[in-house]
This record gives C-alpha cells, structure tokens and sequence, in this order.
C-alpha cells in the first residue's frame, strides 16, 4: 500500500490498527468480486483510506455510511469521547474530521460520504455490493440491524468484514462476535483473520 496513505491512516482518529488495515487492504484488493465496497462506520476516514487505496486499485468506489453523530460510547462522558469533533451546537460531529482525512489522502475521487442512519439507507439501497464492512454501533440492536439491512445487498460471492470480533468478552463486546458466528452459521468461511477483524466469504 502508498506509503503516503499509510500515514494518513495512521494519523487519523479511529479504532483500526494498522495492522488490521492493511489486512482490509489486502483481502478487498485480491479477494473481492467486482463493484463497489460500503463500510459501515466511517468516524474520522481511518478505514476508508484503506478500502479507498483498494477501491481505486479495483476501479470501483467506496461508501462510506455514518450518521457521524458518533456511537453510545463517544458521547460527552462516555469512555471513547473527543471533545475536538464537538460542534457549535455541543453535538459530536465527526462529518469534517472524516472530509479531511479523505481529502488529505487524496482519495475524494473513490470515497463517497454517505450521511445517514444505516437502516434508512439500506431500505432505500439498490446497488450490489461487493465488500461489506460491518464496524457501525456495536450494540446487539445496532449490529444486527446492520446484518438485517445489508447482507441482501451482498453479492453471492461478496466479501463480508467484521470489527471488533472478540471471542473473549473480558476484551470487547460481544455483538460483533455474535455476527462473525451467524456468518459462519449461514454459510460464510473466514478467509483473514487480523487481531479483531475477520473476513469472509460466502462458500
């Protein structure tokens, strides 16, 4: 991967390690089908460099869905809270931290900012995705939604990514894991494994 946009997805806020970055990176440039990829969850732009720097190398695109009005835990008080992506209205706004970074990779021409909550935008979705990136609110509610509203815009030999996959629940919450194992149970197999992440295909 650009060694440039390596740095500015490291430089970025998020929860993405490097090294489960570059995983993404290298799964969706060699595994992926052709189309266009959507995560779920931009924050501040840190993975869709990743699945941008890959989208471009496929000639595809990459949308990027979130609200950015940030999750449960990045609200004022709660544990993930940065009081730099507070506006003037005293809400979390990461929407100009994430243009950006984006910006700053020089990735606007793949990247497409989706604003919007995840299940509107799914009932209203008609593309067919080839990568699916599943790192949105990671309550059960908010996880399974997603899964709901997205994995029929999967296609049949699309890849599927989940963030924050941690067996053991003193590390994490277990929604994410849960999704990983009814993707396993509903046919998909594990094609990478980075720390958290995990990649899959349909069988």
């Amino acid at each position: 991967m650009d060694r440039v946009l390596r740095q500015v997805a490291i430089a970025a806020p998020g929860f993405l390690a490097e090294e489960e970055g570059l995983a993404l990176y290298r799964t969706a440039l060699a595994t992926a089908p052709k189309g266009p990829f959507l995560e779920i969850g931009g924050y501040c732009g840190k993975s869709a460099i990743y699945l941008g720097a890959a989208a471009r190398s496929r000639s595809t695109v990459l949308y990027s869905l979130d609200h950015h009005r940030g999750s449960e835990e990045q609200q004022p008080g709660a544990e993930y809270f940065d009081p730099t992506l507070v506006d003037q209205r005293g809400r979390i706004d990461s929407l100009p931290m994430f243009r950006r970074t984006i910006a700053a990779a020089n990735l606007e021409d793949v990247v497409v900012a989706v604003v919007g909550r995840s299940s509107v935008v799914a009932g209203a979705w008609a593309t067919p995705l080839a990568l699916l990136f599943v790192d949105g609110g990671h309550s059960e509610d908010d996880v399974q939604a997603d899964l709901a509203g997205w994995l029929p815009h999967l296609k049949p030999d699309g890849l599927l990514a989940v963030h924050d996959v941690f067996p053991n629940p003193a590390e994490g919450g277990q929604a994410p894991y849960h999704a990983y194992l009814q993707a396993l149970e509903s046919g998909f197999v594990e094609v990478c494994a980075e720390r958290s992440l995990r990649v899959l295909a349909r069988s």
